[in-house]
């Protein structure tokens, strides 16, 4: 069985590509998936990712299983299915090909993954860190998407590298750990719950 993941993110270009592709591979790898990896293809933008996964589900291809990832961008409602969370905010419906659970959110961003690990982000961005700008949030996923872009700008300002989408974010997403991020993140966990069911 091959599962190809239709993922929101990424720019243009090969390079891009590259460290898209190789970044999720580590992720998904320190998640335990190591043999049965995904196939992450790289959507960029939201409605061209989606675009993609409807394409992947209507032209099925033998012992192949195509899956959604996109940001939620805002909060999930409580008791909303990822079906109904992308029917409210972009006016998505599920292709009929679609599974009701062939759908996953990074809520509210993928960004809010790596508040989830601050040792990690210690690590990479060494002792210029401003801490002070990143707090314990109980429940990451509760916090706005700018809130989470506002807290890793600030508290990356004063660092030789800060937070930026691209190389950096893809580098950080190659070192959270995923244990860290599932257990603060329960969409995450659905998401790797169902991989490694397949």
């Amino acid at each position: 069985m091959t599962v190809k993941i239709y993922a929101e993110g990424g720019g243009p270009g090969q390079l891009y590509d590259s460290l898209f592709r190789a970044a999720w591979k580590q992720f998904f790898q320190a998640a335990g998936l190591a043999g049965r990896l995904p196939r992450v293809i790289r959507g960029e933008g939201r409605s061209q990712t989606f675009d993609l996964f409807v394409t992947a589900v209507r032209n099925p291809r033998p012992a192949e299983v195509a899956l959604l990832l996109v940001d939620s961008e805002q909060a999930v409602a409580q008791g909303n299915t990822p079906w109904q969370h992308l029917k409210s905010r972009d006016n998505w419906d599920k292709p009929p090909q679609a599974g009701p659970d062939d759908a996953f959110l990074m809520v509210q961003v993928m960004e809010t993954w790596f508040l989830t690990d601050r040792q990690m982000l210690r690590n990479y961005f060494g002792a210029a860190l401003r801490e002070q700008h990143l707090p314990e949030w109980p429940t990451p996923e509760a916090v706005a998407k700018q809130t989470v872009f506002d807290a890793l700008h600030h508290a990356t300002a004063g660092c030789s590298k800060s937070y930026s989408k691209g190389k950096v974010s893809f580098d950080l997403l190659s070192r959270v750990s995923p244990g860290l991020v599932q257990a603060a993140c329960p969409h995450a966990l659905t998401l790797l719950n169902r991989l490694r069911q397949i």
